[in-house]
Parts: C-alpha cells; structure tokens; sequence
C-alpha cells in the first residue's frame, strides 16, 4: 500500500528517461545526429545509382560495337575483293570502257572505306613492322634479304581494327632470319 501522504504520480509528471544516444537527452543533438545518418545514406545511395548508370552504358556501348562488329566483319572480304580487282592488270586491253570501270570500282572501294572509317574501323598497318600475334597472323614463313627476323614481308589481306577491338588480323608473310 502506498502512503496516504505520498502524492500519486502520474505518466505525465513521470521523469522522462533520456533519449537513447543524446547526450543528457539533447533532441537538438538527436536530430543532428540522424540528419547526418541521413545525408551520408543519400550520398551513397546516390554514389551507387551513378556508377550503376555508368556501368550500363558501358555495357550498352559493348553490345553495340559487338553487334556492329558482326556485321562489319562481313563486309571485310568485300574491301578485299575490291582491292584485288584494283590490283589487277587490265592487260593490253586499255580502251575507255576497261578504264570506265576500273574508275567505278575505285569509287566504290572509296565510298566503302570511308563508311567503314566512320563506324570507327581502321586498318592495320602490317608491311614493315614487327610480327605481333594480336594483330597479325602468319600464313607464310620465309627467308628475306635484307629484312630483319620477324618483320611482315607482304600482307595477302589487311587486317581491321574496331576501336580497340579487333575485327580481323592481317594475314601476312614474315621474314626469317
């Protein structure tokens, strides 16, 4: 039983317990602290979407230059079959209409080149350098004066770069030493 001249206390004139974490029950110190849980949540949160943006466009851009890549690497043998009708000799045969059409394949070859050149795809420079197996493949092997061991000879097809990817290597003739 309680003393009856003890007064009752109620929930309001409770002591309040301090607020968990504030020192000596400071709100102001309280919403302080959340506020700065808060703003680092949202600067990782937003750290995460930004990288997660850029890795998906990253990936979008690999899907495209790869099927690009498909498609330009069909169109390779047609450059080279243009190149090796440039290559060939017209023989005595030297009337306007044989060099009509050497004009016109020349053209074609050229228009070619240049819509494979704004999707981005270079050739590789082979004849003269050193043999490099990412970007050259060797279809012959033989001994050459005057060229230093591993050096390309000749190229029988150039080979084609799509940004850093490669398309196709060059299919080349290497000196022996």
């Amino acid at each position: 039983m309680s003393d009856p001249q003890e007064p009752i206390q109620t929930d309001e004139q409770a002591p309040q317990p301090a607020a968990a974490g504030a020192p000596n029950g400071d709100p102001a110190s309280q919403v302080q602290k959340e506020r700065d849980e808060l703003y680092d949540r949202l600067l990782r949160k937003t750290a995460e979407f930004d990288n997660y943006r850029k890795r998906i466009e990253r990936e979008r851009t690999q899907l495209s230059e790869a099927a690009a890549a498909d498609l330009l690497q069909e169109m390779l043998p047609l450059v080279d079959d243009m190149e090796r009708a440039l290559k060939a000799d017209p023989g005595t045969d030297s009337s306007a209409a044989t060099e009509a059409f050497r004009r016109g394949v020349e053209l074609i070859h050229q228009q070619l080149l240049k819509t494979l050149g704004k999707r981005g795809v270079k050739p590789i420079d082979a004849l003269g350098q050193d043999f490099d197996p990412h970007f050259h493949q060797a279809v012959a092997h033989e001994p050459a004066d005057g060229r230093r061991e591993g050096e390309v000879v000749e190229e029988f097809s150039r080979g084609y770069m799509l940004g850093d990817r490669l398309l196709r290597p060059a299919m080349v003739k290497v000196a022996k030493g």
